[in-house]
């Protein structure tokens, strides 16, 4: 046979929130641009079918397709440049070509309202593109 201890089961404690520093106060400005951010995250980007959106879509989307293909070029520099396979004149020209193309993203995207964040595209279940 068993024996059954006959403790009491002790009351759980209840555990004292450290104390932390005083918070700074937040200003109006960071609030908006929290909840803007919150509500872009919220609301899944999605093509949208209003005609007068339409220019502004097909922007946003040439230009993350551009905007990654440029991060990929860009690496590809960077690991020839280690691996000591291109000339001084070709890194220069390199980098060069590939700032002015990152300028032209930025330019265009301004003429569309997109920032570079909208270029980053949510692929659902498998996270952000870049």
């Amino acid at each position: 046979m068993k024996r059954r201890s006959r403790r009491r089961a002790q009351p759980k404690r209840r555990r004292h929130p450290r104390a932390t520093a005083a918070a700074a106060p937040v200003t109006a400005a960071e609030l908006r641009q929290l909840r803007k951010e919150i509500e872009r995250r919220a609301t899944p980007a999605r093509w949208n079918p209003d005609p007068d959106d339409v220019q502004k879509s097909v922007a946003q989307l040439v230009l993350t397709i551009v905007e990654f293909l440029r991060k990929l070029m860009e690496r590809q520099a960077i690991r020839r440049m280690e691996q000591k396979t291109l000339t001084r004149k070709e890194v220069e020209a390199v980098g060069i070509a590939l700032m002015r193309l990152e300028e032209t993203i930025r330019d265009i995207g301004v003429r569309f309202g997109l920032s570079p964040e909208d270029l980053n595209l949510d692929l659902g279940p498998i996270g952000k593109l870049m």
